[in-house]
């Protein structure tokens, strides 16, 4: 398999150095040349197949043999050695539970299958340069990726987050680990982090002194292992002879683009939405055929507050740029905060169903798309209620319990260095840190 650059502008790669860039010489972001199609028989054995064995024989053929088979199986299985059940709701209405993992997010698994593969094939391929994992976060891709690569030998992470703009518990989980991992605190917004990063990719002087990979959904180690979610989901679908409609609460984009991906390679899915806060960008485009960021609004589905989502080429890549073709199998919906509380109320009430912002949003989209066909689906729980909990608190009533790990975590010491959301400050910080 090989990988050209949405800008089209850069040599094709490989995997292994696909992975290693994250971020094309071009600032495009790296996409597979073909679409695999599935076998046949995954579809129609996967209920006697593994977790292993789906995760697998799903991202082999995009690795392409830069990873020995035995290496991937265990990498694979490393990454997915936690529960990621469909919970039902009622007849029509399904939870895919994505928190269950080490941070509580959905993050955990593009972490930890990134973090396993550059260990495995060596990140420091330039010889006398420092390794440095450069990352933005929203809110819970910081929490992975530290945990992910927490003691990693030769390598450094760098996490930028929007300050004030991430909960108590994300900060926590970004900036407690110390070591080889430090919190940049930037006074912007996430859009800010994400442009200050990509332009530390293309900075000659930095690209000098330091070896920099991506550990955001920019890069495809992070980007293609979220394909799991969709293929273990539809394991436990009962309703074979029907595929669900599947609602994916959506920011930057890559957790739909990948579920995308796996559609068009041969997952029988009927139906996408793109489930939104009030920064919709997916919502104009789809209804206009523009394609127009804009500055983030802060929100309670806080991880989704981009406005200029990064991985949307790839859902363009992914139908040729053919309008009509991405309206046939995605949709899109816009919950607001109000609506989100109210959300979070009746899952609670009405099905003793205790989501956070970001499923809710999820629910509440796929809700008003079942309300019309009449179909049956999935939206997706991307992370814990715990972690937010002032929302939730707010919409219940109810206190939350902060989970044993979490208490140790809270009780931890804050450690982050403030910057604006000026390049020349995190051009400085990356060549005379200590």
């Amino acid at each position: 398999m090989k990988y050209y650059s949405t800008n089209n502008a850069s040599p094709v790669v490989d995997f292994r150095e696909a992975m290693i860039r994250g971020l094309a010489p071009d600032k495009g972001l790296y996409f597979p040349e073909f679409i695999p199609a599935l076998d046949k028989s995954l579809v129609d054995d996967i209920e006697r197949l593994s977790n292993e064995e789906i995760a697998f024989r799903v991202i082999k053929p995009y690795v392409g043999g830069t990873i020995s088979e035995e290496k991937l199986f265990n990498i694979v299985s490393e990454t997915i050695n936690f529960p990621i059940p469909l919970v039902k709701l009622d007849e029509n209405i399904f939870s895919l539970e994505l928190f269950h993992g080490p941070t509580l997010a959905f993050k955990d698994v593009g972490a930890r299958f990134m973090s396993r593969c550059l260990s495995g094939t060596g990140l420091a391929v330039r010889s006398g340069l420092t390794s440095t994992v450069l990352v933005a976060t929203s809110g819970d891709t910081g929490g992975a990726v530290a945990d992910g690569f927490y003691e990693v030998e030769g390598v450094d992470v760098v996490i930028l987050y929007p300050s004030g703009k991430v909960s108590p518990v994300q900060e926590k989980q970004l900036t407690t680990y110390g070591k080889n991992i430090q919190a940049l605190e930037v006074q912007g917004n996430f859009d800010d982090c994400q442009q200050m990063v990509k332009q530390a990719f293309t900075d000659p002087d930095i690209n000098k002194e330091l070896f920099l990979t991506s550990a955001n959904s920019i890069n495809v180690a992070r980007w293609l292992p979220q394909q799991f979610f969709y293929f273990l989901a539809y394991k436990q679908w009962t309703d074979k002879h029907h595929p669900p409609v599947i609602a994916v609460p959506s920011g930057n984009f890559g957790n739909i683009a990948a579920g995308l991906l796996a559609m068009r390679s041969g997952l029988p899915v009927q139906h996408f939405i793109a489930a939104c806060n009030i920064n919709d960008v997916a919502s104009h485009y789809l209804e206009t055929g523009n394609f127009r960021s804009r500055k983030a609004i802060p929100t309670l589905s806080n991880a989704m507050d981009v406005g200029d989502p990064s991985n949307f080429i790839r859902v363009l890549e992914l139908f040729g740029h053919d309008l009509a073709a991405i309206r046939n199998k995605l949709s899109s919906f816009t919950v607001s905060d109000p609506a989100t509380s109210d959300t979070i109320r009746e899952l609670f009430h009405d099905y003793n169903y205790l989501a956070d912002p970001h499923g809710a949003v999820g629910f509440k989209a796929l809700q008003e798309y079942l309300f019309k066909t009449g179909q049956k689906g999935i939206f997706l729980e991307t992370a814990h209620p715990v972690k937010f909990p002032d929302a939730v608190e707010k919409a219940t009533g109810q206190k939350i319990i902060l989970p044993g790990s979490l208490e140790i975590l809270m009780r931890k010491e804050k450690q982050s260095i403030f910057i604006q959301p000026r390049f020349a400050e995190l051009k400085e910080y990356l060549l005379n840190r200590p």
